[in-house]
């Protein structure tokens, strides 16, 4: 936006001009009434992923069978090792609390077929391995003892199904073996098996607040899954919980969920996977669509033992800040070991991250996109008549608060981490930009200071002519 403003612009409110940034595009800026079950979620903005399994003992990721090919003869080592015998769900629970984390999403059961979980369905799970404990039930506990909101993730493949698709299968770890080319699949035998899961899942673990279904890919898909099925139990059973896009799309594309006409299963959020989206998500009508960043510390989701690229907490800060700022969540994983320890530096990270969150934490949790342009310093966040802005670079000289703001609209204006107040600056050097605010870091006259926090410093600017509360995105 130019440094002038027509007369007509300074009679508005900014209230007015906030909402008509996406407005003058064509783009609504209310969610629509069928996410309305998703207003927790968009206000708590951040979880913790937990990817956990046997998959943990070669400690090559989640997906070690099917990128290794091996048969389910040679990865019996990988079950009858997990041994999980320093889980301590209470110690991630408060971990996760300490991160500032609200909710959280444990993996029941992954690709590989393993279950976390007592089923009357199968011996291929915890329960039978020698372990002989139920991990879900146990998670749910200890995260629900102090209040944070919890989920299951259930994938859709099964790697150690035989009714499951084999030889020819775009993933599994036999498609390429030819002992397996005369396989044939049954899939009423492994809907039935599938959907037997989740109505235990849904009906032995009292309320769950998020369903987290993976994933759909070319050859499977709704009508393999039984979705329609599917998703009238799941609706029956947990009829408050959220259900992610996965039964007929993947973390690289949204499904139906963004047009006109979405399906009964396209699911209460979009789920793009390590990837935070370039505008956030809408639909075909402009509207928001809630989403969450589905993220890894370092680059596998399972254990991996030798990954040490592991990014910045002061990464991890900006990019959950980013996808507040463009109406999303950040759903950040962890992979504990196979005796259930979390890697000492994912725990460092999340502590720093949750010390950040302890001082600023009100411009996250709760807060949604601003409806101004993002600043080329860093990015604004906003709850009711409260702008956040999320000050990523230091300027030289005052700080320009660009993006569609007047002087006129700046009330107080303060340090969120601290409640230092700040001075707008009318100093000469501002006098070419007479239509946009400035404030200044330190002492009227010095104009360079180093940003307090180096990280994101959060300015929190009290706007004095907002006539409603805007609810987050």
């Amino acid at each position: 936006m130019s440094g002038t403003t027509t007369v007509q612009e300074k009679t508005t409110t900014v209230q007015e001009r906030t909402t008509t940034v996406k407005e003058e595009q064509g783009l609504p800026t209310e969610v629509p009434a069928r996410f309305d079950r998703s207003a927790w979620f968009r206000r708590d903005r951040f979880g913790m992923f937990i990817h956990w399994g046997p998959y943990a003992v070669p400690a090559r990721g989640e997906w070690v069978r099917s990128h290794e090919q091996i048969g389910i003869e040679d990865y019996q080592f990988a079950v009858d090792g997990f041994g999980a015998e320093d889980y301590d769900p209470h110690a991630w629970a408060e971990l996760a609390e300490a991160a500032g984390m609200k909710y959280a999403v444990l993996t029941a059961k992954h690709h590989d077929g393993f279950c976390l979980f007592d089923s009357a369905l199968t011996e291929y799970g915890s329960m039978h391995n020698g372990i002989g404990r139920d991990l879900v039930r146990e998670f749910l506990d200890a995260f629900r003892a102090r209040g944070i909101k919890v989920g299951l993730y259930y994938s859709l493949l099964d790697w150690h199904r035989p009714d499951y698709p084999h030889y020819g299968d775009l993933i599994h770890p036999e498609r390429e073996n030819p002992a397996f080319a005369d396989h044939k699949p049954d899939l009423e035998s492994y809907r039935a098996y599938m959907h037997g899961q989740i109505r235990e899942l849904c009906s032995n673990y009292g309320q769950l607040d998020i369903l987290w279904f993976d994933f759909s890919y070319e050859g499977m898909g709704p009508q393999e899954w039984g979705a329609q099925e599917l998703i009238a139990m799941v609706r029956e059973l947990q009829p408050t919980a959220l259900i992610d896009n996965r039964l007929e799309a993947d973390g690289g594309g949204p499904g139906s969920i963004v047009t006109d006409a979405p399906t009964d299963y396209s699911g209460d959020f979009a789920s793009p996977e390590q990837l935070i989206p370039v505008d956030g998500i809408r639909a075909e009508d402009g509207s928001p669509v809630p989403w969450e960043a589905c993220i890894t510390i370092n680059n596998n989701w399972g254990y991996a033992a030798g990954d040490d690229l592991w990014k910045s907490p002061e990464q991890l800060i900006t990019k959950l800040v980013e996808c507040v700022a463009k109406g999303g969540n950040l759903l950040l994983n962890v992979g504990p070991d196979p005796r259930g320890r979390i890697q000492p530096e994912a725990v460092e990270r999340l502590h720093a991250i949750g010390a950040w969150l302890a001082a600023n934490g009100e411009s996250v949790h709760g807060a949604g996109p601003a409806g101004l342009e993002t600043p080329e310093w860093g990015y604004y966040t906003r709850t009711g008549n409260t702008l956040y802005a999320h000050v990523l670079r230091p300027p030289i000289g005052p700080l320009a608060l660009t993006g569609g703001l007047l002087p006129k609209d700046i009330g107080r204006i303060t340090l969120l981490a601290d409640g230092r107040e700040l001075q707008p600056c009318d100093a000469w050097v501002i006098k070419s930009y007479p239509d946009i605010p400035f404030v200044q870091f330190g002492e009227i006259g010095h104009f360079t200071y180093p940003l307090p926090d180096p990280v994101d410093t959060v300015v929190k600017i009290e706007l004095v002519d907002v006539p409603r509360a805007a609810q987050p995105e």
